[in-house]
């Protein structure tokens, strides 16, 4: 499974006239064919909602007579940031299974990498060479995620004498050259932080004071409560679990991410790392009840089971 063809057919679905929530979600589905539920997933929405997203938007062409025909040169540029984002979610769907018994999902992940570097020969901004970078450097840890039974392996545990150093050169080359154009966006700013966890001998040897920078810089260009938690983890490694449960608890208070269950993964942890066993416990469990992918649930029920005192 993958999107269908070359590039042209995701810049034919990916209409101006359009939202930009429409177009992504249509194209996902009808040329990349990803399933309603998954969609869903990657926009933390409902199937219902995402459904009528795609039939408003199959309405508007038909009502308006719009042509299925792919865009002029000229009309390209215009149509980029939806065509990344759609790459974009596609990797994500492979790079991180949203259910199903496997972590990954390597046909996704290898179809937008390919489709990524046929962007950037088609139209070489600096956004789609950071995209292509970003996707590079998560792929480069693939061997390394999963143990040989298909448990989960947090990047501080990983063994980074498998990770694919061809794959994390051309990357943090990439990346280089997305910086070097001045005109940095969100994908050139998540490769960037990419490039420093892939550079790093060791999870302590992590510039996390870079990370949390380059988080401060992402928000800036793609505020977001998803944003804001992937800050809070890196503050937590660089100034301590307390400073980061700080910042994740405001985030769920604000009934941001309440659905979300990697925020109630990382709430867990460290609330675990402070010794709060109980609130550990409700998170794991609250994560646990969210999540429909196998080796996380492994993972989850593994945490739980090592917490002091009652198992979940």
């Amino acid at each position: 499974m993958g999107c269908a063809g070359e590039p042209g057919s995701t810049f034919t679905c990916c209409h101006p006239a359009l939202s930009p929530e429409a177009q992504v979600a249509m194209t996902l589905r009808e040329v990349c064919g990803l399933a309603t539920e998954e969609i869903a997933r990657a926009f933390l929405t409902t199937p219902p909602t995402v459904a009528q997203r795609i039939v408003r938007a199959k309405k508007k062409i038909r009502d308006a007579r719009i042509p299925y025909e792919v865009p002029s040169e000229k009309e390209l540029p215009d149509r980029l940031d939806a065509v990344l984002r759609v790459v974009y979610l596609v990797f994500n769907e492979g790079y991180s299974a949203s259910s199903g018994g496997s972590l990954t999902r390597h046909d996704l992940s290898g179809e937008a990498i390919r489709l990524g570097r046929l962007l950037i020969e088609l139209l070489p901004e600096p956004e789609a060479i950071g995209l292509l970078a970003l996707m590079l450097l998560h792929d480069s840890r693939r061997a390394a995620r999963t143990s040989p039974t298909g448990d989960l392996i947090l990047l501080e545990d990983q063994d980074r004498s498998l990770w694919n150093r061809g794959q994390i050169t051309e990357g943090v080359s990439l990346v280089e050259r997305a910086l070097s154009s001045r005109r940095v966006g969100p994908y050139s700013v998540q490769a960037a932080i990419a490039a420093v966890h892939a550079q790093a001998a060791s999870p302590t040897a992590t510039d996390w004071t870079r990370v949390v920078g380059l988080y401060d810089l992402l928000f800036q260009a793609d505020p977001s409560p998803v944003v804001e938690l992937n800050r809070a983890v890196a503050v937590a490694m660089r100034d301590g679990p307390l400073a980061g449960l700080t910042l994740i608890d405001a985030i769920l208070v604000r009934g941001d991410l309440g659905n979300y269950h990697l925020a109630h993964a990382a709430h867990a942890d460290l609330c675990r790392r402070l010794g709060r066993t109980a609130e550990a416990r409700a998170s794991y469990e609250r994560a646990l009840g969210l999540t429909q992918q196998e080796p996380e649930r492994r993972f989850l029920n593994r945490r739980l089971g090592e917490l002091p005192g009652k198992t979940g």
